[in-house]
């Protein structure tokens, strides 16, 4: 296959491409290292990886000597050699390797399952495929760090050496992306928000994310802005307790679906839970009093403190935390208003992501194995979907068995500055809970009836949303979220009180200001106002205190030069009114 015919833009061709690097790449160790066990290689997103049973601990300069083995066995071009096994033939066949892992794999295959082997040279690897032709089809590769992995991800089971690498069809396409990776660590949201003081994490709270007051400002604008759009499109806001008790839990159907991400506590002798999700509290809510179908779509908000447990590996900043703020909605409808309470929410979410300039990529989640609900409320609800999803001429990806135990969902994916993916905005379709909490209205024909619901959110986890935003935009706010959007810098302190008077004058105008007036050269002041993100830097020095202006310099476009304060007010308050990114 030459490098034209590889379609990389392809998964499929993708997994087979970095899956036949895994090869090479335990083949390159196992030449180097006779007495390395082989685990598993599989592709993974963006890369592959390896797991060995190795005493010697790999370090930086074994990675440069196994790709450089590795670049051998490619150029070589070894055809990749596809044979089977009966069982015990296999098995016998990986003793005499001295593949434990392997024998261990084949040992727990089905009785009538393929036995496959991959053959390159003098390398041969169990497994199901599918691979590249030969091994010269692999042109450019990078191994990129170790790390531990348990075998079979069991913390009872041995420590293996984990080697993680990527491969493209060309160097070019393999130096773009290795440069991304460089964008993506300066921009990781940790690093940029303990430069900007946003948040921080301390070992006395592991995922139970600290934010501090300039972070708390970004927070807040997005509850505000959450608070005045939902207004707008007729919700109601509530608020739910953080515990409740266990049978709720029960009712809810989250105790046998969902109680190992659950923390639980005991109060008056009795148990209760401390909410992974908003849900079952507007149940109650809802059915505080009888409804009738003249007050339908009823639609209530909740930005609601959830807690959830993750384990420790899994905790990331603020991507991966156990607890966080939902900006949850559930919306009460009769039959005929569900695909245009859907459609509604859709473009809700348009709005929300366009306003900062993410795209995205939507996909329908159907039925898990483990749920509630009868076959045919979950053929209703994902066809409801499906035809939402046709009258607004959407294109969507089926992701089979990833729904909510409750109900199908469709995921808003988003893609960042960086080209990264992250799952964002849901809409839930659900019969499931109202039928287990026994709600209900009042039909025109006077009888009672089920109502629908959707399950609703758009930032997702309002924390896990700013961890995102910062990395897209690399702590470059927009200027209504920033939490500095004016810093003033004095050339020397003979300006001083005309910089307070300035900074007075901006604060009236409701702008959030501050200034240095440290005696430190303008050079130093000007690292730092940059380091620290601040939406506009005004520079005070003779020229501009006796002319009553500002030398302004944005954080996104660069210089602007010398401007009267009162312009500089309306360009910053439009830019605020407008939201611009």
């Amino acid at each position: 296959m030459t490098k034209k015919e590889i379609d990389f833009s392809n998964e499929e061709t993708r997994e087979r491409y970095r899956h036949t690097a895994s090869h090479i790449m335990a083949q390159a160790v196992k030449r180097i290292w006779p007495e390395a066990k082989l685990a598993i290689g599989p592709a993974i997103a963006d890369g592959f990886y390896y797991d060995f049973d190795l005493e010697h601990k790999f370090t930086e300069e074994d990675l440069k000597k196994i790709s450089k083995e590795m670049k051998k066995i490619s150029k070589n071009g070894y055809p990749l050699e596809r044979f089977e096994l009966p069982r015990e033939e296999a098995i016998k066949f990986m003793e005499e390797k001295g593949e434990p892992y392997k024998v261990e794999l084949i040992e727990d295959l089905p009785e009538d399952a393929v036995i496959s082997f991959y053959k390159q040279d003098d390398f041969t690897d169990l497994c199901a495929g599918p691979h590249m032709e030969k091994t010269s089809d692999i042109k450019a590769i990078k191994l990129t760090s170790v790390a531990g992995a348990y075998w079979r991800g069991d913390s009872d089971r041995k420590m293996l050496q984990r080697i993680y690498g990527t491969a493209f069809p060309s160097q070019e396409e393999l130096d773009e992306y290795l440069a991304k990776i460089e964008e993506a660590k300066k921009r990781d949201h940790r690093k940029i928000g303990k430069e900007m003081d946003l948040f921080a994490l301390y070992e006395e709270g592991p995922g139970f994310p600290f934010f501090m007051p300039k972070g708390m400002i970004i927070k807040n604008e997005l509850e505000n802005f959450w608070r005045e759009e939902h207004r707008k499109r007729g919700y109601e806001e509530i608020r739910t307790p953080l515990i409740l008790s266990e049978d709720l839990w029960h009712t809810s159907g989250h105790w046998d679906n969902y109680k190992d991400n659950m923390y639980f506590t005991q109060i008056d002798g009795e148990n209760y839970a401390i909410k992974p999700m908003n849900c079952p509290g507007a149940m109650l809510v809802y059915k505080r009093k009888l409804h009738s179908y003249r007050e339908f779509p009823i639609r209530m908000g909740e930005l609601g403190h959830v807690h959830r447990h993750e384990l420790s590996g899994a905790l990331h900043g603020l991507m991966r935390v156990r607890t966080f703020t939902q900006d949850d909605a559930h919306i009460f409808m009769l039959p005929e208003q569900v695909r245009s309470e859907i459609k509604g929410v859709i473009d809700f979410i348009d709005y929300v992501y366009g306003l900062f300039g993410f795209k995205y990529h939507i996909e329908l989640s159907t039925r898990p194995e483990k749920s509630i609900g009868s076959d045919e409320a979950w053929e209703l609800c994902t066809t409801a979907l499906r035809e939402a999803m046709n009258e607004k001429g959407l294109d969507y990806v089926v992701n089979e068995g990833d729904g909510a135990f409750y109900g199908p969902k469709l995921d808003f994916h988003l893609e960042d500055s960086l080209g990264r993916t992250w799952q964002c905005g849901t809409i839930q379709l659900d019969m499931m809970l109202p039928e287990r909490f026994d709600l209900t209205y009042v039909g025109a024909d006077g009888e009672k009836h089920r109502p629908i619901m959707i399950h609703r959110v758009i930032f997702g986890s309002i924390e896990r949303f700013i961890g995102m935003l910062t990395e897209h935009c690399a702590g470059k706010f927009p200027l209504w979220l920033a939490p500095v959007q004016v810093k003033l810098l004095t050339v020397t302190q003979t300006f001083d009180d005309y910089a307070r008077e300035t900074a007075d004058m901006l604060e009236k105008a409701g702008l959030r200001v501050e200034t240095d007036l440290r005696n430190e050269k303008i050079g130093y002041k000007m690292r730092e106002a940059r380091n620290e993100r601040a939406s506009y830097i005004g520079v005070i020095g003779e020229r501009e205190a006796e002319a009553g202006t500002l030398s302004v310099r944005s954080s996104k476009v660069g210089e602007l030069g010398e401007m009267k304060i009162d312009d500089f007010v309306e360009k910053l308050k439009e830019e605020i009114r407008t939201k611009a990114v």
